[in-house]
């Protein structure tokens, strides 16, 4: 099979990203929550939440043109907070019902009957059921020039995770938590880890850790 660009370009907008959102590989799969000045909750599925750095504990997050409304920005923007939680198998067709496009006044927490709940003070929501949950503050934004999409920075302030879930060296298993992850737009895996290596040296063997 070999697709051109222009072939690639004449698609049908829904197929075309299909294509485009699943060759790149496989994905996060992550529950933004929110909050609005006036206390309206906003919870939305994202599968674009990345590493940024570690030191300073850095996250990221793509967020598509705000050339409609986007609820999620909107409520950072004006609060300056959001968390990620991690989606939980037992939990993914209410989190991919949080893609659905609802009007401002109606909160996803609700209609999808996923419950929040608010921790040490921390303004936006968590998603309870959640294995991991993070609570980040905006740092900054880099707007995408070829897109229009915009990357959200975010400082980790806090992050809260079921026990049992770490390795002594601080690797969170994410196996263990049942983390899921995403394939596209809408298909959900758990992932399955093959194998763990020592730190990579040149000159010296690499090892296994399993």
């Amino acid at each position: 099979m070999h697709l051109s660009h222009n072939s690639v370009k004449e698609l049908p907008s829904r197929k075309r990203a299909q294509l485009i959102n699943s060759i790149g590989g496989l994905k996060s799969a992550n529950l933004i929550g929110s909050i609005s000045k006036s206390g309206q909750t906003n919870l939305a599925i994202f599968n674009s939440v990345m590493h940024i750095g570690s030191h300073p504990a850095l996250l990221g997050f793509i967020l598509r043109p705000t050339t409609v409304e986007r609820h999620t920005y909107e409520n950072i923007f004006e609060t300056n907070v959001f968390t990620i939680n991690h989606i939980h198998p037992k939990m993914i067709a209410q989190a991919h019902q949080t893609s659905a496009k609802y009007e401002k006044s109606i909160s996803e927490f609700e209609v999808v009957n996923l419950e929040k709940e608010f921790l040490d003070d921390f303004k936006a929501p968590f998603v309870k059921t959640s294995p991991i949950k993070i609570a980040c503050e905006y740092q900054n934004e880099y707007k995408i020039q070829e897109n229009a999409c915009r990357l959200i920075i975010g400082k980790i302030t806090d992050i809260y995770f079921d026990e049992g879930i770490q390795n002594l060296d601080g690797f969170v298993d994410l196996t263990k938590s049942e983390s899921v992850g995403c394939i596209g737009t809408d298909a959900y895996f758990k992932a399955t880890i093959l194998n763990r290596f020592e730190y990579a040296e040149v000159g010296k063997e690499l090892n296994s850790k399993s």
